[in-house]
């Protein structure tokens, strides 16, 4: 004689012996992920996918989904390769093979972001990402969620903030402005404004804009206008570490290296650890970087865990966002009480979710009607030492900031 799942649920909740067997049964919780495992950002993507996965087994270390008996999850992952169209594809590709998928996180590069949320928005499967691009959200998408400051957001606090601190360490404020960036959705969102006249604005000159489509084959054209034009500052916005490594060398090379030319990228790409093995820690000396979350104040115990699980010589934005979207969204499943994806959805939108809000700047987790995390902060990091230290907000910062050439 069979019994019913139902049947074993209402035995099991008088029966402890019986109520092992309904635990047994439980089904897991499927989350995914969708990164760049191929192609030119495929080290960002193999660091989104270490994050993930450790978040997913410390979940299940911890007891699991709890408001569904101790559910454990899996995470599922695709990869979205190097372009917009990979990602839509591996975006439906998930779906199709995981019809159970509760939500998930990705895909890193803004455009593969945007192409990606195409497709879970019109699933109802909720998403978060840390891609940059105002544009993510600026869609009237209920489930996507973006826990990065936008790109513009970055761009209107970034600059002040740049010349605040050259000034308070040169005690010269910077006149002109260079950009070198490639063509993808953040660095085009992140620079809009300044050329919009948020420079001029703070009686900056752009003296050099160069724009590329990556892979860059040759940075010697593009570095050779740098250093004809003198910018004070230089926004080096390539997204992929080859095409990172491929201006630093040619900075090197013609002589604006080693801090001589103030150097600031925006995004995580600037502090791979891959940089530092290809690139080495004198060239990049001093090279900051602005990103959504880094290695915090507080954040020990965190960072000695991933570098002993993974190897990896610390944890990044990629590896650290993707840690806490799994681990929001596994909160909100606690709160929904249900894998149901409208019921997590509206529990995502009821959240102010102080657990998760330890892993990023701005001290919360909660979002705003498009989906943005409130309070969202700007985060600078440097390399020092050969080792990418954040220095700013000044309450989480690691270390004290140093000015390239002073």
């Amino acid at each position: 004689m069979s019994i019913t799942r139902r049947r074993l649920t209402q035995l099991a909740a008088a029966s402890p012996l019986l109520a092992g067997t309904a635990n047994a049964q439980t089904p897991e919780v499927v989350f995914g992920l969708i990164s760049p495992l191929s192609g030119p950002w495929a080290k960002s993507g193999d660091l989104s996918r270490k994050g993930a996965e450790m978040a997913i087994a410390d979940i299940n270390a911890a007891g699991g989904i709890k408001a569904l008996g101790g559910a454990k999850v899996r995470l599922a992952v695709g990869d979205c390769g190097d372009s917009p169209e990979k990602s839509k594809n591996a975006a439906q590709r998930l779906l199709a093979e995981e019809p159970n998928l509760v939500g998930g996180a990705g895909a890193y590069v803004s455009s593969f972001t945007l192409a990606v949320t195409e497709v879970t928005e019109r699933a109802g499967v909720p998403w978060f990402t840390l891609s940059y691009s105002d544009a993510i959200t600026n869609r009237g998408f209920q489930y996507v969620y973006q826990t990065s400051p936008t790109a513009d957001a970055q761009a209107r606090a970034a600059l002040p903030t740049l010349v605040a601190l050259a000034k308070s360490t040169t005690g010269r404020e910077p006149k002109k402005l260079g950009i070198v960036m490639d063509n993808t959705a953040s660095p085009v969102s992140f620079t809009k404004g300044l050329r919009a006249g948020g420079a001029e604005a703070l009686g900056m000159q752009i003296v050099v804009d160069e724009t590329f489509t990556p892979p860059l084959s040759d940075a010697g054209p593009v570095m050779q206008r740098v250093r004809t034009a003198r910018p004070d500052i230089l926004l080096l916005l390539p997204t992929a570490v080859p095409d990172i490594k491929l201006t630093l060398e040619k900075m090197n090379e013609i002589g604006l290296g080693h801090g001589r030319l103030p150097a600031i990228n925006n995004g995580g790409p600037m502090g791979s650890p891959d940089l530092l093995r290809v690139v080495g820690a004198d060239m990049l000396e001093g090279v900051m970087f602005i990103t959504a979350t880094w290695g915090l104040k507080g954040m020990d115990a965190l960072s000695a865990q991933f570098r002993a699980r993974t190897g990896e010589p610390w944890i990044t934005q990629d590896s650290l966002s993707n840690y806490a979207h799994m681990w929001i969204l596994k909160n909100a499943i606690e709160a929904a009480g249900s894998t149901d994806r409208a019921k997590v959805n509206a529990a995502i939108k009821a959240m102010d979710d102080e657990d998760s809000a330890k892993y990023f700047p701005g001290g919360r987790v909660k979002f705003d009607a498009q989906g943005r995390r409130v309070g969202a902060g700007l985060v600078i990091a440097q390399w020092q030492n050969g080792v990418p230290v954040t220095v700013y907000p000044i309450e989480r910062a690691v270390a004290q900031p140093i000015w390239p050439g002073r």
